[in-house]
């Protein structure tokens, strides 16, 4: 099912508590806060979540609330020997100053964070669970996207054909126009009907928009086929409204009729819109 890549999974189970947040990424970037000793398992529950998502920024946090913390071991031996080295130090040097116990608790590579025990089926069992709420989240959120893409989907293809109903007027209006201008220039006894004739068929050709509407009902139908068959969508069809954009670009380029002109301007403010939501589809 399409995913949003925005949402957030949370579970905990037994001495664990973890915490997902995913967000909007091009690619899928995913950062971990968890406990130094934790570490070793970062790869293994990095994998877990490639598996359910393809796309986003996902931040990850493990916690062990009811722990108090590692317990903490002084290096003796290695404080001692600074202790004396620090000592010295002062003797050959003449640095005032006393050396003394809270000179001794700031330096962090005297201590030792001893590892506590916890068991690795709790932690990976709280683990897949937030991911699955997680993944709930995002289903939900890509639902609903879905939904409204679909309606706006829809509100393309009734601009398109009214532009579709219009386009034959415009081409004869253009030609009427043309040939009145001519006329207007020219000496009526130097008009050639047939050269007016032809160079008004030139100017239609160029101002014909039916291949742009081709292409733009093309792109629309793709849309849809992408929405409705495929889990990994956002990539097609930002791509696919981008294809819009540049037909509906010339569309606007090509035509000078007054009502295309504003079916066009709110073909542009539903491909925009609809380019917002997509970017936040997996």
């Amino acid at each position: 099912m399409i995913q949003s890549m925005t949402g957030f999974g949370s579970a905990s189970h037994n001495s664990f508590m973890v915490e997902i947040r995913s967000l909007n990424h091009r690619h899928i970037d995913i950062f971990f806060k968890l406990p130094l000793y934790m570490n070793r398992h970062e790869i293994a529950l990095r994998n877990i979540l490639k598996e359910h998502f393809q796309r986003g920024r996902i931040d990850v946090t493990v916690l062990m609330p009811h722990e108090k913390g590692p317990p903490l071991t002084i290096n003796k031996e290695r404080a001692k020997n600074l202790y004396t080295a620090m000592l010295d130090l002062q003797k050959e040097t003449g640095i005032p100053g006393q050396i003394s116990m809270e000179t001794l608790a700031g330096i962090r590579e005297l201590y030792t964070e001893q590892e506590p025990e916890y068991n690795t089926d709790d932690l990976f069992a709280a683990f897949h669970e937030a991911v699955s709420n997680l993944e709930q989240m995002r289903i939900r959120e890509g639902s609903l996207l879905t939904e409204e893409l679909t309606k706006r989907l829809g509100v393309l293809e009734e601009l398109t054909n009214r532009i579709k109903s219009l386009s034959p007027d415009e081409l004869v209006r253009w030609r009427e126009k043309f040939i009145e201008r001519l006329r207007l220039i020219l000496d009526t006894e130097m008009v050639d009907n047939n050269r007016i004739l032809q160079e008004a068929a030139v100017m239609a050709e160029k101002l014909d928009i039916a291949e742009e509407i081709h292409r733009l009902e093309n792109h629309i139908k793709q849309f849809g086929e992408v929405l409705n068959n495929e889990r990994i969508v956002g990539r097609k069809l930002d791509f696919l409204l981008q294809e819009m954009g540049r037909e509906v670009n010339t569309l606007a380029y090509k035509s000078g009729d007054y009502a295309i002109s504003n079916i066009v301007v709110e073909i542009k403010t539903e491909i925009e819109k609809m380019r917002e939501q997509t970017q936040n589809l997996q």
